[in-house]
């Protein structure tokens, strides 16, 4: 198998496939060459006594034939051959077979690999064709082979350096696209931060405020409202930090019994009982997984602040199995809170990306976030 592979990538090396168009440049010079050959030959047989008027129209013929190589190389070779055909009925094939050979430089500039060796086998035979033709003139067939050779080199090199250039072309566009791709990563990625734990804090403002008009919860909310304040702007310092990627003076650390120690209080300040079992300190518990179930509990106290009703909040960690946050469903419409709506997707996507599994939704009259991550 590995053999057929190397046989078919040596086979694909030799096959060219259908050449670029001509550059602007390269069509300038050739459309100012048939100029200036054309003018020659009009001049020629104004001044010239005795010049066969139809061995000018074969001549200009000829000539013109090279500017259907700007349109397409197939029809310009084909008529190039027939201009070589009527050449014979004028005496002047040899002039023709020397453009030919001129010629050659574009068919490998333009062509494909069945056209090239087809003109080749074609150019061959018409060189000797026009060698045996006449036996009175003498005609030096190794000088068109020279000429061809040495023009279709130069279409061959010209080849070589327009896809060259074309492939570094390529190359840079794919490399500006990834750069964009990866600064639009490292944009979803702040925003990202910033939905996780600024959006998290302000939640605990709009919620504490909405509590500041009760006496008896005013001066407890006051407290919860500077420390959410405090703690939004530590995490702002951090991602701007990261954004700069300049010196961090904070570390995330992820801790899953920090998270869920800081959850707890929020929901007891905002009026909720707290059931918490399973150890968040569990030395089996991976460093990946603890940083993930971190932010499962930092988004789902988040989401849990904004729309859970009355009642008890269960924080249940199983280290075999899950941790699941179960809330209790809103009784009655709460003043609006503002929300981005990405919450859940983020959780999903961050378990799954641990290769766990992640569920949400509505269980017997409670709201349940689940999440199943890997511990060994």
């Amino acid at each position: 198998m590995a053999f057929d592979q190397s046989l078919r990538r040596s086979a694909d090396s030799f096959r060219l496939g259908r050449g670029e168009k001509l550059s602007a440049i390269e069509r300038i010079v050739v459309l100012v060459i048939i100029a200036i050959t054309i003018a020659a030959d009009v001049i020629g047989f104004f001044t010239t006594p005795g010049v066969n008027p139809a061995a000018l129209l074969v001549s200009v013929a000829c000539t013109a034939a090279f500017a259907l190589y700007l349109w397409n190389t197939l029809i310009a070779t084909c008529a190039l051959g027939v201009v070589f055909a009527t050449s014979f009925l004028v005496g002047t094939e040899s002039q023709v077979l020397t453009a030919a050979a001129v010629a050659a430089g574009l068919v490998m500039r333009l062509g494909w690999t069945s056209l090239i060796l087809s003109y080749t086998g074609a150019f061959l035979i018409a060189a000797a064709v026009v060698a045996n033709g006449d036996a009175d003139a003498e005609v030096n067939v190794g000088l068109f082979l020279v000429f061809a050779t040495v023009a279709g080199a130069v279409g061959f090199a010209l080849r070589l350096a327009f896809a060259r250039g074309s492939r570094l072309e390529r190359e840079l566009a794919e490399r500006a696209e990834q750069e964009r791709q990866a600064v639009l990563a490292e944009r979803r990625w702040i925003a990202g931060e910033l939905h996780d734990s600024i959006a998290h804090h302000l939640t605990v403002v709009a919620l504490h405020v909405q509590m500041l008009e009760d006496p008896e919860t005013s001066t407890d909310s006051q407290e919860a409202i500077r420390v959410a304040a405090r703690k939004a702007m530590t995490d702002l310092r951090f991602v701007i930090e990261l954004a700069d990627d300049g010196p961090q003076t904070a570390v995330q650390t992820g801790d899953l019994a920090a998270a869920i120690d800081e959850a707890q209080g929020e929901f007891e300040a905002a009026g909720h009982s707290v059931d918490r079992q399973g150890d968040p300190r569990d030395e089996r518990i991976p460093r990946a997984v603890e940083i993930v179930l971190a932010r499962i509990v930092r988004e789902s106290a988040t989401n849990i602040l904004k729309y859970a009703g009355p009642g008890e909040v269960q924080i249940h960690l199983d280290v075999d199995d899950e941790i699941a946050l179960r809330s209790p469903l809103p009784t009655t419409p709460r003043r609006e809170l503002s929300s981005s709506r990405t919450g859940l997707g983020r959780m999903a996507e961050r378990v799954m990306g641990a290769s766990g599994e992640f569920s949400a939704g509505e269980v017997e009259g409670s709201w349940v976030v689940s999440a199943r991550l890997p511990v060994v």
